[in-house]
């Protein structure tokens, strides 16, 4: 990376951080409800590989912790607070929630609260890339827990089987909820996993951003050249607990204290200083100045936004509840009614 794209990198993941915080907070406030499973500590594993994509022209889908992914995919970060905050002018019009950010303009698949369940998806969607001849490729971002799944399996079977253009990227945070990953995985090193399909794969530090981008420049031109699919995994950790509902009680804290001195954000903010790209005072106001972007644009917005309307609850769950769509599917009703 340029250094100009260093220094813009450092500010998305700070934007990142500071955005997760505000939604813990609006969280406890309880203007977020449901649940809530926040990216601090992960950002340079979204950045990092985004930034060596093509965001809003390749096709991202992962699980539930996935404000950040959407955000870097282009997705108007107002759009996302107000869709925490269940509101109208959400991305899925408050119907979706923090679990299921979803921006189809911007090529942004959805997060999805089933374990596992975005392999499958993420397979289809290269395949009809493939079919179409689309030079844009499918990213599909999950944490270590998913791949016990056996749709990973059976994904990394047939996505080697058709060759399909799909970078699964694992962001490995050594555990499950609260079950740490020598506890319920035979196989810690996630990338092994899949050199019985055939499948090239590598495993990198998930905290230094450069680092990661470097692994999936690597990564995402295999895939983009018709070679078939990749599997990235990055080795990364989470500051908080799972999700809101999470007292994180079970990690030591002689393992915490020692993640926290890798905080990726920290690693490329004293990289940059160090190499006279950038002073500790402007960082400190880029700081200022994204918070004051959040609290003054972004949580005000999704306060100000209206609520769903009552008369609406049923619309976006069936299509035949959209006057359009029941327009043309009311002939074929018909003829089949006999």
């Amino acid at each position: 990376m340029k250094p100009a794209d260093k220094k813009r990198v450092l500010r998305e993941m700070l934007f990142a951080r500071r955005f997760e915080e505000r939604c813990y907070e609006a969280y406890v406030e309880r203007k977020i409800g449901g649940f809530l499973h926040l990216y601090p500590g992960q950002e340079a594993c979204a950045q990092g590989v985004m930034e060596a994509a093509r965001p809003g022209h390749d096709y991202v889908i992962t699980g539930y912790r996935d404000h950040i992914h959407a955000i870097k995919c282009g997705a108007d970060p107002k759009a996302v607070m107000a869709e925490l905050y269940g509101k109208e002018t959400g991305s899925s019009k408050g119907r979706g929630g923090s679990m299921h950010i979803f921006d189809v303009a911007h090529h942004m698949m959805g997060g999805y609260a089933l374990v596992g369940g975005p392999f499958p998806l993420a397979a289809g969607i290269a395949k009809g890339l493939k079919m179409k001849g689309s030079d844009a490729i499918s990213i599909c971002f999950l944490g270590d827990a998913a791949n016990n799944q056996g749709t990973f399996h059976e994904t990394m079977n047939m996505a080697k089987l058709w060759n399909l253009p799909v970078l699964f990227v694992c962001e490995n945070n050594l555990y499950g909820i609260g079950t740490r990953i020598d506890r319920s995985t035979a196989v810690i090193e996630q990338y092994k996993r899949v050199s019985g399909y055939g499948i090239p794969a590598t495993q990198v530090d998930g905290q230094d951003v450069e680092i990661v981008y470097d692994a999936a420049k690597i990564a995402v031109d295999h895939v983009r050249s018709g070679k078939g699919p990749y599997f990235l995994e990055l080795m990364t950790y989470r500051y908080r607990g799972h999700s809101m509902s999470d007292s994180n009680a079970y990690r030591a804290k002689d393992e915490e204290r020692m993640w926290s001195k890798r905080d990726p954000i920290i690693i490329l903010r004293d990289r940059l200083i160090e190499a006279g790209i950038l002073s500790l005072e402007v960082y400190k106001s880029m700081d200022t100045e994204i918070l004051d972007q959040i609290e003054n644009q972004i949580i005000k917005f999704a306060e100000e936004s209206p609520e769903p309307v009552v008369t609406e609850l049923e619309k976006y769950v069936l299509a035949e509840n959209d006057p359009y769509v029941r327009a043309d599917m009311t002939p074929n009703l018909n003829r089949g009614a006999r």
